[in-house]
Formats: C-alpha cells, structure tokens, sequence
C-alpha cells in the first residue's frame, strides 16, 4: 500500500501493562473514530503492518488500544513510535466545505486579481483559524487566512483553490496587467 494513499490518525507513545495494549495519542479531530475501526496500518517507517482492532478506550488525554497480534508487553514495545494509519476509504465524512488538511496542500491558488499565486504548502493551526503557507514564484511565501471572506472555492477535483486577497496579505499587490506608478 503506498503511503501518499495512507493518513495518519495517531501515534503510539507507548505501552500499558503486560498483554499488549498500547498507548496512543490522537492525531485527529474525531478520536472516537478509533471506537468504529475494525482495522489500521501501523507503520514505523520502515515497517507497515495491517491490524485488525480488537477494542479501544479513553485513557487519561490519550487512547488505550488493542490490536490483533499483538498479546504481549515485547511486541507492543516493538510498535512504540509507530503511526496509527488509514486508507481514504476509512476518513471520517466532513460536512460540505470543509476539507481534510492532506486535500488541500498541494492546491493551486488563484486569486480573483492576481491570478495563480502558487501551491498550498503547509497549513498552520493557529486556533481561531487555519492559515495556508502558499509557495509562491513570483511573491516568495504567503499566508493567507482560512476563513470565507478570503476562501471563495475549493475544487479537489481540479486541485485548485479560489481566493481573494485581503490587503496587505501581499505587499505591493498589483493587478494583472498594471503597474506601479
């Protein structure tokens, strides 16, 4: 299975007593997904192994998991530091308008004036709002704030994203076609 098709829903931080139960920290705003997977693929980095769930539970600000397999505290220490991954046909439904991070980076943005700007690069969690790092060619680096008065469309089907500007995002911005006077 390739790993661009795999996402990373938590990381296994360590063990919990002597038959195998592992200890996992979310990565993932819906963590009571673990409660409905009947499967997953650990994944070391060198390593990847699919798993069927047995059971899981809430466990202080983390997870506590059993996985198939794994029986004993020797094997769970194996998978200490592991991804917890799934396949796309596992993600959770988001409700129109709102996208997973790993759908978005990689979309090429246009603004309404300016025209394509360049790619979605990285996505910073800032708490009021997500905040796209755009890699552009002509600009250098630009953040531009999720939030609707600035993101007018996402299309995953073409890979772009429609935007406009706020001023000030981009010193100097110019429209298409003029020039600074």
């Amino acid at each position: 299975m390739e790993d661009q098709e795999l996402i990373s829903i938590g990381r296994i931080t360590g063990t919990h007593g002597y038959r195998g139960l592992l200890k996992v920290k979310p990565l993932t705003d819906f963590p009571e997904r673990f409660n409905e997977l009947e499967q997953v693929i650990l994944d070391t980095g060198k390593t990847q192994a699919q798993v069927q769930v047995e059971y899981c539970q809430d466990y202080k600000r983390e997870l506590l998991i059993k996985l198939s397999g794994i029986d004993n505290l020797e094997v769970a220490r194996q998978w200490q530091g592991a991804l917890i991954k799934i396949t796309p046909e596992q993600l959770y439904p988001l409700p129109e308008g709102y996208y997973y991070h790993f759908q978005l980076k990689g979309l090429m943005v246009e603004d309404e004036e300016l025209g394509k700007l360049g790619e979605i690069k990285d996505i910073l969690e800032t708490g009021a709002n997500d905040v796209y790092v755009i890699e552009s060619p002509e600009h250098g680096e630009i953040l531009i704030p999720a939030i609707k008065e600035v993101i007018l469309a996402v299309d995953l089907e073409y890979n772009r994203m429609q935007i406009r500007l706020l001023p000030g995002l981009i010193p100097n911005k110019q429209k298409k076609g003029r020039k600074n006077r």
